[in-house]
């Protein structure tokens, strides 16, 4: 049997900058890892491939507010789903398209992916999840007033509305996505933490307001598929302490133990790699004889010779 590997890319590797956010800039990001992705393919791995969609939210949900004196407002559940089927699109093309240049013959399909929660998560309580664009004071606590936001101030940038951030407990299309593996079929899944879904009093799916972090959602799914790798590229080739600062020190390998204490420790960075190294070590806690890395999507092959990367084993 083939081995497994997932691999979730952020929603920023697709905007690199203010002056790239275009879908035709987001797509040439996504061109420019489609090679890396087929290496792996080539290597001999099934693949799922998930993204991150934080930019790509806030793009619909901006465009949702300019338009709300003739349109009416896009649910957060829509909006995630809404660039599951775009970015998801644009994986298609381009996996699609470097498989047939390299005379690989295999498919690619992207599944619309819904994540279940818990209700009484905690984090309903207190949503901490900025999502859309900064707004003034006085704005801000209108759309409050009038659509029942909760905002809150954004690091003294301006106000921002806040959802909730609930653990994932349940990926719905599990065993589709394990039927199209088994089938060879690469697989685009559980964009942006997948669509946040509650079952109510009857077990039926009901979406709510909420984002469902991406890297928990796809280290669930990783493990419930018993995947033998479950990398997160991302801006650098390794994992640093104290990025950036004068005691910065790069990171080749780590046990489940010492990566659960480093991201205690607040020598990452808390909304950037502490949630990966957190994910990567939960993937690996589940899922026992596992590994997880950490690197740049160019640096996949490299990573899986062991010539870079920061690898999370039990």
């Amino acid at each position: 049997m083939s081995p497994l590997a997932v691999v979730a890319l952020g929603g920023n590797a697709l905007v690199t900058d203010a002056d790239h956010q275009a879908i035709a800039d987001q797509y040439d990001a996504v061109r420019s890892v489609a090679g890396p992705l087929v290496e792996l393919v080539q290597q001999g791995f099934g693949l799922v491939v998930s993204h991150g969609n934080g930019p790509q939210v806030g793009f619909i949900l901006r465009r949702s507010e300019l338009a709300e004196a003739e349109l009416a407002p896009v649910p957060m559940d829509y909006a995630v789903g809404d660039t599951q089927g775009a970015i998801g699109y644009m994986f298609l093309k381009a996996i699609g398209n470097e498989l047939r240049r390299r005379g690989v013959d295999r498919r690619v399909a992207a599944i619309v992916t819904q994540t279940v929660v818990d209700p009484a998560d905690p984090a309903f309580a207190h949503p901490t999840k900025p999502v859309g664009s900064f707004l003034d004071d006085a704005t801000a606590h209108e759309h409050a007033r009038r659509l029942g936001w909760q905002v809150a101030e954004d690091a003294g940038r301006g106000w921002r509305r806040v959802v909730a951030s609930p653990a994932p407990v349940e990926i719905v299309e599990l065993a589709t996505i394990r039927e199209l593996l088994a089938a060879g079929v690469v697989v685009v899944a559980g964009g942006g933490g997948g669509i946040p879904v509650v079952r109510d009093e009857h077990g039926d799916l009901v979406g709510v307001e909420a984002v469902v972090d991406k890297d928990s959602a796809c280290a669930l799914m990783a493990a419930e598929l018993d995947a033998d790798l479950f990398a997160i590229p991302t801006g650098v080739d390794r994992v640093a302490t104290n990025f950036g600062q004068p005691g910065q020190r790069w990171i080749d390998r780590l046990t489940v133990a010492e990566a659960t204490a480093l991201a205690r420790s607040g020598e990452l960075g808390e909304g950037s790699m502490r949630p990966k190294v957190e994910a990567l070590a939960e993937y690996v806690r589940r899922r026992p004889g596992g590994a997880g890395v950490i690197t740049s999507p160019q640096m996949l092959p490299a990573a899986l010779r062991r010539e870079t990367g920061t690898w999370i084993e039990g």
